[in-house]
């Protein structure tokens, strides 16, 4: 007696459709799962065996063996539970073959045989869905995220015996109902509700100017400066500056959240851009993926996002090192001995740093502790090309204390930036209509820089003069003309004026030579 089910893998933040073969023939009674199965899949049997007993069903003793196929894929998660207890009792001669390969199933079961949600089901539903499948059965908490894909109906269950009663026609499980695209589209234009916002910073309007051309443009940022200068309170608020996600961003960061098991139950949909902010102490695999599940990390979970990262220095070198490669191409590319996977990163780096371990170096009134030596050493841990793949670093001053005392001054509001850096990064839009991989001037590369980075001739004057007196490097100069082109999109010119490229080399402190003033 032979028994298929489609159920499907996550590689990656994508899933690839496995078939659960499920053979059942004469000799000791014995149950063994086949198909490169590891962790949780390889313990199915022992819930499945349970959950089908408690469920109401018996299992004859005899020999069962189930084949996850394709072979070779690697198969970690307990999504595979529900697809083979069903092929066990299809089997058996419980409901015919025919019925169950309609379907494609995913759900963990409990010992008392419910339901347990899944992560994944985002892909596993795309998957189904591009396999031509007519419809997905999914625990019911799953089945709102799963409904998040059209053309495919979704049934959401409670318990093993719900999902039996189904087949065997006895109570049709009801389809759910999913809210409309014009709803869900709806829900991604509302802003960052993040509680916060630039008016209560105090001050630093230069930083906030070159703030809201880096949030324009999805520029890279690094600020430098003594403790309490607002480089954390200024970080905070930036996600409160983006416009809100179109409803294809709303899916791509909720495929990733939903692979990582971190999508709430309770929204189905992503409408918030990501803000990340992970502890210095990150290891390599929890910031770029990976690890013994192959999750997606910080640099993927922040993607359509920001991700900050405090006290920069303090994470570890080989940490930094690893982002070289995501923060050039948008995408984290792990391999391993029997898969490669590949997770999009596509989001905007916000860092900061003391000018020195003690925080004082170069502060006027206040005294560095630091010896040259070690101030030296404390900025050596960026290495030069993780820095040169940041388009904006600014220093971050004290504020004046008449600006703190003076409860009546007024500054702008993150609502004022918001639809300065949406009109932007419409125009950004307009730009790359014909190049759809490209979103934001950040992300052009030398042709588009080329063709669309026209400046006048005071501003490429001062452009080369910048090269040859701070002695950049190609990629330091094409990151000054991405923020110049950003810069005049705010301000709505049509070629690169030459105060548009002034604020771009202002905009990177860190290129001269004798910032440190060592």
């Amino acid at each position: 007696m032979l028994a298929k089910v489609f159920s499907a893998a996550l590689v990656g933040i994508d899933a690839v459709l496995v078939e659960a073969e499920v053979d059942v023939s004469l000799g000791l009674p014995f149950f063994n799962v086949v198909g490169l199965t590891e962790g949780a899949a390889k313990e199915s049997k022992v819930r499945v065996a349970s959950a089908v007993k408690n469920a109401g069903f018996e299992i004859p003793q005899k020999r069962i063996t189930v084949n996850l196929a394709p072979a070779d894929l690697r198969k970690d998660s307990a999504t595979f539970e529900l697809p083979i207890a069903l092929g066990v009792l299809s089997a058996f001669g419980l409901f015919s073959n025919q019925q169950l390969c309609r379907f494609v199933f995913g759900g963990e079961l409990s010992l008392d045989g419910a339901l347990k949600p899944i992560r994944g089901v985002l892909s596993l539903a795309i998957a189904a869905r591009n396999h031509r499948m007519q419809a997905i059965v999914v625990p019911h908490a799953n089945a709102a995220e799963a409904a998040l894909v059209d053309h495919i109906q979704v049934f959401g269950a409670h318990h093993l015996r719900e999902v039996i009663q189904h087949l065997s026609h006895e109570k049709p499980l009801e389809a759910y109902a999913p809210q409309t695209m014009h709803t869900l589209r709806e829900q991604t234009a509302t802003p960052y509700a993040c509680g916060v916002d630039m008016s209560e910073v105090r001050g630093q309007s230069e930083i906030k100017d070159a703030l809201e051309v880096a949030a324009a443009g999805g520029h890279n940022v690094l600020m430098c400066g003594p403790p309490g200068s607002g480089k954390t309170m200024l970080a905070k608020r930036m996600p409160g500056l983006l416009p809100p996600m179109g409803f294809e961003e709303a899916l791509e960061v909720t495929k990733i959240y939903s692979v990582a098991g971190m999508l709430r139950r309770e929204n189905a949909l992503m409408t918030e851009r990501p803000f990340r902010a992970p502890h210095h102490t990150i290891t390599d695999a929890g910031m770029v993926g990976g690890g013994s599940q192959t999750r997606p990390g910080e640099l993927s979970l922040a993607h359509n996002g920001l991700l900050f990262l405090d006290e920069l220095p303090e994470f570890k070198k080989h940490v930094l090192e690893v982002l070289r490669q995501p923060l050039e191409e948008g995408t984290v590319r792990l391999a391993r001995a029997n898969q490669r996977i590949n997770y999009p990163c596509l989001f905007m780096l916000v860092a900061a740093m003391n000018p020195c371990p003690c925080g004082y170096f170069n502060v006027k009134d206040r005294e560095c502790r630091c010896p040259p030596r070690r101030v030296l050493e404390y900025h050596a841990r960026l290495s030069g090309p993780f820095l040169d793949r940041i388009d904006a670093t600014l220093e971050t001053r004290p504020v004046d204390a008449q600006k703190i005392l003076a409860l009546e001054l007024k500054e702008k509001p993150s609502s004022y930036y918001q639809e300065r850096i949406a009109a932007a990064r419409q125009r950004q839009q307009a730009r790359f209509v014909e190049t759809p991989s490209i979103r934001l001037n950040a992300q052009m590369g030398p042709k588009l820089l080329a063709a669309h980075c026209q400046t006048t001739g005071r501003a490429r004057e001062d452009l080369e003069r910048a090269v040859r007196h701070f002695g950049l490097s190609a990629r330091a100069h094409d990151r000054i003309l991405r923020l110049a082109r950003t810069r005049a999109d705010l301000e709505n010119h049509g070629d690169i004026q030459e105060s548009d490229m002034r604020f771009a080399i202002s905009c990177r402190v860190i290129d001269r030579r004798n910032w440190l003033g060592l």
